[in-house]
């Protein structure tokens, strides 16, 4: 597996790379290896915090179970400047809202897969990555969505 570290307006994030694919994103620090793929997505998360509007392509792979896939699909589907609910995700995938909370939690590659922009009913819900709902909430601002929440 090979790795390098990111800055970011959120704090250093480290990139993995695993067979062709990115399969972790985490705040924190890590190696500094020097590949296309991971050159390629250190670039798109840079332009990324630069511009929300610029997205990302990149092969990705959720090394997890078939429902931590499904739940991460279902994130990925959410276009740029929207939010949806547990309780919608968990209608779209014939699960209780909470089990779409403990997915988001275990999404292995935030940012690029957009946990961010699952809300709860009534509020933010949670945001298992560095900083917490704050950083959920810098993320949402900096993708002008879920304005009337925050």
């Amino acid at each position: 597996m090979f790795e390098t570290t990111v800055a970011t307006p959120t704090g250093p994030m480290v990139l993995r790379e695993k067979d062709g694919a990115v399969v972790r994103a985490e705040w924190g620090t890590g190696g500094s290896d020097d590949t296309p793929l991971l050159r390629k997505a250190a670039a798109q998360l840079a332009a990324y915090f630069e511009d929300a509007a610029n997205g990302f392509d990149l092969p990705l792979r959720v090394e997890a179970s078939e429902f931590q896939q499904a739940v991460c699909d279902a994130m990925l589907a959410i276009p740029l400047g929207e939010t949806k609910t547990y309780g919608e995700l968990s209608k779209e995938l014939g699960v209780p809202a909470q089990a779409i909370g403990q997915g988001c939690g275990g999404n292995p590659i935030p940012v690029i897969i957009p946990c961010h922009r699952v809300l709860g009913a009534n509020g933010l819900g949670g945001f298992s990555g560095e900083g917490g709902v704050e950083t959920k909430v810098w993320l949402l601002k900096h993708e002008r969505a879920g304005g009337l929440l925050i």
